[in-house]
């Protein structure tokens, strides 16, 4: 065995950050990508814009004070999403898409496309939530038969194209462990397999690769292994802590330093805890901490002599200006920690692609609220300012100290952040406020009112987003078009959305949402205590991007928001309409909250606006009210130590919400990508009448766990994987309902599809519709 304790570490900078936007300001990669899948361009243009978008990267940052001499600069791109990218790299295709691969078992763009979207009866990987965050990976299918090899080298590429500009990157790739960790098993594996058991084959790649990286040049290599601060994966803690020692004795130990780069292993969103010293014991060279979510070590950690330790002390979450003497006392305190044989160097929390390019881009901001923000390139500079105070003293970073301090200051009194009205009104709620009646009281009267079939079907509320509408937005924010002339163009698109709808013969309709450019953002825009961005684009999956709102004082509602549109649309129809709210939990996890109060306290507040909303639509005549809270399962705390916590102010706020109405109004919800078994008891708790849950892409795995845990309301488990362009037919959507019926019984069952539709075009909506329509009829002929 050799050991790397008498070689050199090679030099680590004194500011990193653990990476960067990567869909570019503009959103460069975004229309290129999407140019290739619909034919518009090839994949050596493809090539081209991303070449350039990292070039352009790399120049960035070196021109914000990170060093290119030495590894500050991380090489992180991807084409659609790290987790797909290290499928690649091992060559673990499923067996779906075996022919897609050549002989080597590597993908072409085209290919790697169609791993992550579909083709055919060919169901894409499935997609769920990154730790904590709205971001989305593809979940990797590891079972006994996989093989692996080493099937692409663009890592290597990508760094050596750094390189030959004059900049040394530090490549990022997925960690074995956490890889393996969120993976799930192939359909037919034997009973007790977990894809960690094959951590040994895939050691081998990873070991491939980083002497393919040190002959090219590089110095060091990050591995990013979040599953690590999370008691949240599917693989017991000791199991775990048992692959990290064997993972790291390969790759650090197993192999002579100078055949492999110095490795920093990140472990962003939380606290390390007990895997600390665990991984310090091992012959890695670095570790990357959060120290936002996460606490300072324990003084004199074994292993960490010799070390460098990667204070992760801007946050790499949330868009607020950092306190820049807290920062440097933290890393000074970090300091004392690890003891002076180790190296302490200042870094993001997280990656920066969780927040926006450049705040300075955001002209129409109030420039008061713009000084209080820091975006990914404010981020960096706070990094580069770190750096000096680290290597210079504080006294060589005065004056940004001071800034930051002024800034601050002004934060803490400005107008709207604290208003005593919405503050009392919160302090006044008792606990009736938090409660229905009955819930088979409020069955039987919404059966009463309401007369649907068997199976009523229905959507998730938003229907696509044309040209057209996008144009007609875009139009009327310029002033080309009049505010009465931009209504009457939504009221037609509803007006086609409700003919369509009926058409097909949906049972509750919804308007399609057309008004809305983003399901948290139109509130936001409606709300007081928000502020909304032009070009504060954040990636959410592959090429699709939103744009957070700021959170940034307290909340109330000024007006109505949504009811003159819900109004409007049951006029047009004698069938149920549906109101369609965004609910307390997602505009927070959605948006960048002002992280000087609780987010409980928040929360209530912007349940109360919600609450008024859903009074009003209720007095409009509206019989049924979804408020989707697609992100109660993202922000779950990844220690289940916190969960309790967290799962009670987040089910308080939702019931506050919609605890108002009579018994014969019906409340929706809907959740997404929601490992339903872990927050069973929550949704439970939300107490709504009607819960519409993804179960599509993963054929139904969540039906298990309604039918254990009981679950007495009704749910709506969808049958049309709306993240892909595929159409599936009816004998795919009949058997996904058979598999319901057995499992749940019929008074409880809704038809939907996984949620909204806004992505799509109208050319795969229709169609997929009228498919699941057909199977309704179908399986409805067999009750």
């Amino acid at each position: 065995m050799t050991t790397n304790d008498t070689t050199a570490t090679p030099e680590f900078p004194a500011g990193t950050v653990l990476g960067y936007p990567r869909i570019g300001p503009r959103r460069e990669l975004k229309k290129a990508i999407e140019g290739f899948w619909a034919g518009r361009s090839d994949a050596a243009e493809v090539e081209a814009v991303a070449a350039d978008l990292r070039r352009r990267t790399r120049t960035r940052l070196a021109e914000l004070g990170l060093r290119t001499d030495v590894p500050a600069i991380p090489s992180a791109f991807s084409f659609y999403d790290q987790v797909l990218d290290a499928t690649a790299l091992l060559g673990a295709v499923p067996a779906r898409f075996a022919d897609l691969a050549d002989a080597d078992g590597r993908l072409d763009l085209a290919g790697y496309s169609t791993v992550a979207r579909g083709r055919g009866e060919d169901l894409p990987l499935e997609m769920t939530k990154w730790f904590d965050t709205n971001y989305h990976y593809l979940v990797p299918e590891i079972g006994p038969e996989t093989e692996f090899r080493y099937a692409s080298d663009r890592p290597v590429r990508e760094f050596a194209e750094g390189l030959a500009d004059g900049v040394l990157t530090r490549p990022v790739i997925v960690g074995p462990v956490t890889y393996l960790a969120l993976a799930k098993a192939t359909e037919g594996s034997p009973e007790g397999f977990s894809p960690i058991d094959r951590l040994a084959d895939v050691l081998p790649v990873y070991a491939t690769l980083l002497r393919e990286l040190r002959a090219a040049g590089a110095t060091w290599v990050q591995l990013d292994e979040p599953a690590l601060v999370s008691d949240s994966v599917d693989v017991p803690t000791e199991r775990l802590h048992a692959a990290v020692a064997e993972a790291y004795r390969t790759l650090a130990t197993q192999i002579p330093a100078d055949e492999r780069p110095a490795i920093l292993v990140a472990a962003p969103y939380g606290d390390l805890d007990e895997a600390l010293p665990l991984l310090a014991a091992t012959d890695v060279d670095g570790i990357a901490l959060d120290l936002v979510r996460g606490g300072l070590p324990a003084e004199d950690v074994p292993g960490l002599a010799g070390k460098v330790v990667v204070g992760g002390v801007i946050d790499g979450h949330n868009v607020w200006r950092a306190d820049l003497g807290a920062a440097l006392d933290r890393l000074e305190a970090l300091r004392v920690a690890v003891g002076p044989e180790a190296t302490v160097a200042a870094g993001t929390s997280t990656s920066l692609f969780h927040v926006p390019h450049d705040v300075e881009d955001e002209p129409a901001l109030d420039p008061t609220l713009r000084s209080w923000l820091a975006f990914a390139d404010q981020k960096v500079s706070e990094i580069a300012t770190l750096a000096t105070g680290l290597t210079e003293g504080g006294l060589a970073v005065k004056d940004q100290i001071l800034a930051a301090d002024a800034a601050l200051a002004t934060r803490r009194n400005a107008p709207g952040v604290v208003r005593p009205e919405v503050r009392e009104r919160v302090a006044a709620l008792d606990e009736d406020a938090f409660r229905r009646g009955d819930f088979a009281d409020r069955k039987a009267a919404q059966a009463d009112r309401l007369q649907l079939p068997p199976l009523p079907t229905t959507t998730i509320g938003s229907f696509p987003q044309t040209p057209d509408i996008r144009k007609a937005r875009a139009a009327h924010d310029r002033g080309d078009l009049s505010t009465e002339q931009y209504e009457e163009e939504m009221r037609a698109e509803i007006r086609r959305v409700v003919e369509l709808q009926e058409s097909i013969g949906l049972d509750v309709l919804v308007h399609g949402e057309p008004e809305r450019n983003d399901m948290v953002q139109y509130f936001a825009e409606n709300l007081d205590g928000f502020a909304v961005t032009q070009n504060g684009w954040v990636q959410s999956y592959g090429s699709r991007c939103t744009r957070p709102s700021i959170l940034w004082g307290d909340v109330s509602r000024p007006a109505p928001i949504t009811v003159g549109w819900t109004q409007y649309t049951q006029s047009l129809t004698s069938k149920p309409v549906k109101g369609m709210l965004t609910g307390p939990v997602t505009i927070l996890a959605w948006s960048f909250v002002r992280d000087d109060q609780p987010l409980g306290d928040t929360a209530n507040q912007v349940a109360l606006a919600l609450r008024d909303e859903i009074a009003d639509l209720e007095s409009a005549g509206i019989a049924i009210v979804q408020v989707d809270e697609p992100a109660l399962r993202e922000l779950l705390p990844l220690r289940a130590a916190d969960h309790a916590a967290y799962l009670d102010w987040s089910v308080r706020s939702f019931r506050l919400a919609t605890s108002g109405v009579r018994p014969d109004t019906q409340i929706h919800t809907h959740l997404c990508y929601s490992e339903f078994g872990e927050v069973i008891g929550a949704i439970d708790g939300l107490d709504a009448d009607v819960t519409s849950i993804e179960a599509a892409r993963s054929k139904m795995e969540i039906l298990a766990d309604i039918a254990d845990a009981g679950y007495p309301r009704a749910v709506g488990p969808g049958v049309y994987d709306i993240h892909s362009p595929r159409v599936p037919g009816e004998a795919e959507v009949t058997e996904l309902l058979e598999a319901a019926v057995k499992s749940i019984a019929v008074d409880q069952l809704w038809v939907n599809p996984d949620c909204g539709l806004k992505t799509r075009r109208y050319a795969e909506v229709t169609p997929s519709l009228e498919s699941i329509l057909a199977a309704t009829r179908t399986v409805r002929a067999t009750l």
